[in-house]
């Protein structure tokens, strides 16, 4: 009989609990203090960069030099709105979380699986496989495994 090994997507859903959203609140938490912190980090560096061409160059400083200045505020401030944007994204999804009912299935996510298929066999019912989790614990398979 031919056989053959194949690779499939398998969504991993949660049930959400309690646990499960102070969880996932605490790592959208983590990730906006990360972008705040890298806010800071940004601002600092473009003021040092700013502060040390003032301080090379002549008094009162020239067009070259206003220009340079100009530009490094311009890709700080560019950086600064994609900094903003990913913060803004992380919000939305920690406010989203928070409106989540308790027992209300949501995706976590994908994992890969591999599969054997063999003559006869329905793929279509081999590649749709779920694993249903509620606080980390698998609780049901569905599908074909």
């Amino acid at each position: 009989m031919s056989q053959l090994s194949l690779k499939r997507a398998v969504n991993v859903r949660a049930i959400v609990t309690q646990r499960w959203k102070d969880e996932i609140q605490q790592g959208l938490q983590g990730q906006i203090n990360e972008v705040d912190g890298q806010l800071q980090q940004l601002e600092m560096q473009g003021q040092r960069a700013i502060a040390e061409i003032k301080q090379q160059s002549l008094q009162p400083p020239g067009p070259q030099v206003m220009q340079q200045i100009d530009n490094i505020q311009l890709q700080v401030n560019q950086k600064k709105s994609e900094f903003l944007e990913q913060k803004n994204n992380v919000l939305q999804q920690l406010q989203e979380v928070q409106t989540l009912e308790l027992n209300q299935e949501v995706i976590q996510g994908q994992i890969e699986s591999m599969f054997t298929v063999a003559v006869g066999d329905n793929l279509v019912s081999k590649m749709n496989v779920e694993i249903l989790l509620r606080d980390g614990v698998v609780m049901e398979i569905r599908g074909t495994v």
